[in-house]
């Protein structure tokens, strides 16, 4: 499966949406998350997906899952379509969800499948749908920011495609990919605007960089 299907308004998205509850995971608009499924449930999930809308809502609980049967959700998730898929020999999924849109949890739905389902409240976030990069882009900022965060990590990346990736795309994957915790990565999702997002990445690689060195961040 390769490409997305153009959604360009609130009445090509869909009026339930399947979720996947899963902490520490972020989805953005025009992201790509990929994933490894194995629960049953989440295996009957996704073949429902394929056989509609190929679209999956994912969220973060607010609670561990290992403590209660349905723990409490975060107010806001994104939609997300499955753009790849491959099944394993031992029978587990491997799919790539492209973000497509944030939603607000309307409400949750009582139904017999084994994955829960929602009426997603999509009309916040509207402008998700086409990208407003509003405002000049803080590149030099978010590389150095970046960088120190990498450093004190011994972590490694791609510099030279940091360098030269589109700016959605480079701020998607910083944000996707560093090991933030799910609060963090809620206050990523969450954020208003893109210019927004930028700068609160940039502000959460500052800490975690001042953090690690024995710094600290002053106001």
């Amino acid at each position: 499966m390769h490409g997305v299907r153009p959604y360009k308004s609130l009445d090509d998205l869909p009026q339930t949406l399947a979720i996947f509850p899963l902490a520490g995971a972020l989805l953005l608009p025009r992201g790509h998350l990929p994933l490894n499924i194995f629960e049953p449930r989440y295996l009957a999930m996704v073949d429902a997906s394929l056989s509609g809308t190929r679209l999956i809502g994912m969220i973060q609980p607010v609670e561990p899952e290992a403590n209660v049967t349905k723990p409490a959700l975060s107010a806001v998730g994104c939609a997300g379509r499955i753009t790849g898929y491959r099944e394993t020999e031992d029978g587990r999924y491997l799919i790539t969800l492209t973000g497509i849109c944030r939603f607000r949890i309307g409400r949750e739905l009582a139904t017999d499948t084994p994955f829960r389902q929602i009426e997603p409240d999509f009309a916040q976030f509207v402008r998700d749908l086409l990208f407003d990069e509003a405002g000049p882009f803080p590149r030099e900022r978010l590389l150095a920011a970046l960088k120190h965060y990498l450093a004190h990590r011994d972590l490694k990346a791609d510099w030279e495609s940091a360098v030269s990736a589109p700016a959605e795309t480079l701020v998607n994957a910083v944000a996707m990919l560093c090991p933030f915790e799910p609060a963090e990565k809620q206050a990523l999702l969450e954020a208003p605007d893109w210019s927004e997002r930028v700068e609160t990445l940039i502000t959460l690689l500052q800490m975690a960089g001042a953090e690690t060195s024995g710094g600290t961040t002053l106001n």
